[in-house]
């Protein structure tokens, strides 16, 4: 199939080149590393030169140098100065112009305290003191009446902030406080990599990407969205690999594609599982490495649907050794043979299709299949024409694309956070990650799959700072703030529920799942205290009782390992805190003795902030473990230090020890111990088959396709199937990261200041919508105002939204307000913080379009 040609005007040219001019600007090249590292000349000695790091919720972590003069950042460049050329420069428009916001007219310059009605901007300032004994009172008045774990506590990303949101999780782990994980809450946890892999997320750092031969994209934008690593994806075409784009939309990313294939929104299951089909029927997997290292040889009962345990076959005994968060299971071979979890040594004889008798403790007789020959026949349900019926994609370019990605290799698929923010978001990456694995492209340079959305992986052991020796901590899931308790939830729910919410580096009031509901909640008083921490006067701090003024990224001191970016860096502060205020770690500890004089002890209270945080970090480095090992503070005052890894090169790439080494999965995923996460895959292998009651209840086993919102959205409201027609998608921007930016006057002068929906034009035309239009985006939970943008290269019955802008660029509406916080039960089956979680589906959500009059 060729790539579909799409006409633009020339209006539409125009901002597609601007856009583009905004990536070309900002992401170097191997060509102009020399350049840009070079020394100046002269260098004025009343200007100051300060290295440190962009750190909004990214993964980027660009290091900048900040050019100050007389106490002021004049600004900002990049610091290109990593020691492998392939990373310099590193930095997009947004991170060059942030003195728009450390200087703009947002800045919260003193604490306040609320004195009107939530939500009024009715606030009186205070001094340090006062607002902190006003928090401090407030919080113990709501712990005394309701127990400390009714107080939530809400921060983002601790991946770009180790010490000061550490201080957080340190001081509400000594207060018995509830916390809040932000990659569920931000919709960013992939559900399919616990299922399969027993991890939280994995990914090849951006430079494997150059290793790849044949990429094959889902869902994500990498163009709009990675705009300091997209080079590496052009550049691993210009090496010849082949680079295709399966989005209903017509990306950026997709332009500079091989191939753009437009499948149906939401059908990268069933497109995922034809492509194995094939795979199987033209025996094209690799059947060496599916007997390794997966669970597919493992025999299922055929009458309840249950893995064979070792312990109940006649003859067989379970090892002694077998750890109790594991299992052995049963393979065959003409013998029946008992598989050790933790050894993956299989001999490659092993049946993985038909059907045997076998032998029970009890008597019986049962039958049963390897879990391939399962999948096999659950697969029968997807041949090309079942397809191409399902997703749109052409039924010979289905068998040609499969053909193709067997014999390419190395193979890597990279799956977005567009696919899975769905309600069967994890049964998509499940059906997806067939494809590397069936040949074999696990644990090798440029191979995987790779899921790149959101500030998820802890790259170090961080419990001596987090948990103070060793306290137990309380976590909820945030979507059960929202909608909850639900009967079958293994989080905890507090006695009297949340009363209170600590907000930090985050907007919920105006950016998360429901934001109207939140602010009814205050409105209301079912929360009865909102304390925020922020640097800028957001909607959040307008809904909360006490706005406590925290500093940029410019004005502390912080320790920076992003999931995606292999460097560990430092933050420095380039000026000192502006108008009040204070870093995180100064109002945390603040606030900790004022709650109990025994807890400022764990705070290093006899050391001004900065240098506090720096004994943190040297803690930190101490015990972090072997991806920190032998790194020291002064070294990375320096420059960035690349992350330790056991892999050759010190590279990123997931799986490396298990498939190289041959250790059973999963491997650790940080903060978490082995025995958390291990009992997602009991088998110690990569699994497909998930024989838990829910999953076999659901229908889910195997990875399955299942249609949007026939489980969410129409069981829901049974009216909204013929009500609603259009899908209600929101992508992320190259203008802003997430929320950050939104009132950036430069950002907004690229887009004129106007909030836009994308919308196919034979859909413009069926509502009588022109280009430019003021439409109404709306359903039966919210409405916004924006204006309309027709693009042949949108999906029809599709309302395309960037997500991010203010409430206040809105007419006071939240985006966010149409969506609805879904609760998958099989997201519930286990519970373990930000690794396995309901994960908020902001795209499992339906709406209208129709033309108004105006705007304003």
């Amino acid at each position: 199939m060729e790539r579909k040609n799409v006409k633009l005007s020339r209006r539409q040219f125009l901002k597609v080149s601007a856009a583009a001019g905004v990536l070309v600007g900002t992401t170097g090249t191997a060509s102009f590393i020399s350049q840009a590292m070079a020394e100046p000349k002269q260098v004025d000695p009343k200007i100051n030169y300060v290295r440190t790091t962009c750190s909004p919720n990214c993964t980027g972590a660009c290091g900048m140098k900040a050019l100050v003069e007389d106490g002021q950042i004049k600004s900002i460049i990049q610091a290109a100065d990593y020691p492998e050329p392939e990373y310099n420069p590193r930095g997009c428009l947004k991170g060059l112009s942030m003195t728009n916001l450390i200087y703009g007219p947002d800045r919260v310059k003193k604490p306040l305290i609320l004195k009107g009605k939530p939500g009024s901007g009715d606030f009186k300032e205070a001094s340090w003191n006062e607002s902190l004994d006003y928090t401090a009172g407030r919080l113990k008045e709501i712990a005394d009446k309701y127990g400390p774990e009714s107080i939530g506590v809400l921060f983002q990303v601790g991946g770009t902030g180790y010490v000061q949101k550490g201080a957080v999780s340190r001081l509400a782990t000594l207060a018995g406080w509830t916390m809040h994980h932000a990659y569920d809450q931000n919709g960013d946890l992939p559900m399919f990599w616990p299922m399969t892999f027993g991890v939280q997320s994995e990914e090849l750092e951006p430079r494997e990407w150059t290793n790849s031969r044949y990429v094959m994209v889902f869902g994500s934008n990498i163009l709009a969205t990675r705009i300091p690593d997209a080079h590496f994806l052009l550049e691993a075409r210009n090496r010849g690999a082949k680079i295709m784009v399966f989005d209903p939309n017509f990306s950026p990313t997709a332009s500079k594609a091989d191939e753009w294939i437009p499948i149906k929104a939401s059908s990268d299951a069933a497109v995922g599982l034809g492509l194995a089909r094939v795979l199987i029927e033209e025996k094209l997997y690799d059947a060496d490495f599916i007997k390794t290292f997966t669970d597919l040889p493992l025999l299922v009962r055929v009458d309840n649907g249950k893995r064979l345990k070792a312990d109940e076959v006649k003859d067989l005994v379970k090892p002694s050794d077998v750890p109790t968060y594991r299992e052995a299971y049963v393979a065959y071979n003409g013998r029946f043979i008992g598989v050790h979890p933790e050894k993956l040594d299989l001999s490659l004889d092993i049946l993985i299709e038909g059907e045997v008798d076998v032998p029970l403790k009890t008597g019986e007789i049962v039958k049963a299949k390897p879990a391939f020959q399962l999948l096999k026949e659950s697969l029968a349900s997807y041949t090309p024409e079942d397809v191409e019926k399902l997703a749109g994609i052409p039924k010979d370019d289905l068998v040609r694309i499969a053909r193709e990605m067997a014999g390419i290799k190395p193979l890597h698929v990279i799956y977005g956070a567009g696919n899975y923010q769905w309600y069967h978001g994890d049964l998509k990456g499940r059906a997806l990650a067939l494809l590397p694995v069936l040949t074999g492209n696990i644990g090798k340079a440029g191979a995987g799959i790779s899921t790149y959305a959101g500030q998820y992986r802890i790259r170090f052991k961080v419990a001596e700072w987090w948990v103070p020796e060793g306290k137990k901590q309380n976590w909820l899931p945030f979507l059960y703030v929202l909608h909850g308790p639900t009967k079958t939830m293994k989080a905890k729910w507090p006695k009297n529920g949340i009363k209170a919410l600590i907000v930090g580096w985050g907007n919920p009031f105006d950016q998360h799942n429901m934001a109207n509901k939140l602010r009814e909640m205050v409105e209301k008083e079912e929360l009865e205290f909102v304390v925020t921490t922020d640097f800028q006067m957001t909607t959040t701090c307008q809904y909360s009782h006490a706005v406590l003024p925290a500093v940029s990224w410019y004005e502390k001191t912080e320790l920076v390992a992003t999931p995606v970016h292999p460097y560990l860096q430092l933050q420095q502060p380039a000026v000192k805190p502006l108008y009040e205020g204070k870093p995180e770690f100064w109002i945390i500890r603040e606030l900790a003795k004022r709650l109990n004089p025994d807890f400022e002890k764990y705070f290093y209270p006899d050391l001004e902030s900065d240098e506090a945080a720096q004994k943190v970090i040297e803690l930190l480095l101490k015990t972090g473990g072997p991806a920190v090992a032998g790194i020291t503070l002064e070294q990375l005052k320096k420059g960035p230090v690349r992350l330790k890894s056991e892999v050759p090169g010190g590279r990123q790439i997931p799986f490396y020890e298990q498939v190289q080494h041959k250790q059973p999965f999963p491997p650790v995923s940080l903060p978490a111990k082995i025995e958390q996460t291990a009992q997602f895959v009991k088998s110690g292998r990569i699994e497909f088959y998930k024989d838990e009651d829910i999953m076999l209840q659901v229908g889910e086993a195997l990875p399955v396709h299942k249609p949007p919102f026939e489980e969410s959205e129409y069981v829901l409201n049974p009216l909204t199937k013929e009500k609603y027609k259009f899908s209600y998608v929101t992508r992320n921007a190259i203008y802003r990261v997430h929320s950050t930016h939104s009132n950036n006057v430069w950002m907004n002068e690229l887009q004129e200041g106007k909030p836009r929906v994308w919308l196919n034009p034979e859909d413009g035309k069926e509502k009588g919508i022109k280009e430019g239009d003021a439409v109404e985006i709306f359903n039966d939970r919210g409405k916004l105002t924006v204006y309309a943008i027709l693009d042949p290269g949108v999906g029809l019955k599709q309302a395309v939204f960037e997500e991010g802008w203010w409430s206040r660029y809105l007419k006071g509406a939240s985006y966010n307000a149409l969506t609805y916080p879904f609760i998958k039960p099989t997201h519930e089956l286990y519970f373990v913080p930000g690794m396995w979680s309901p994960n908020t589906a902001w795209n499992e959500c339906l709406c209208d379009v129709r033309k108004v009059d105006d705007i304003l």
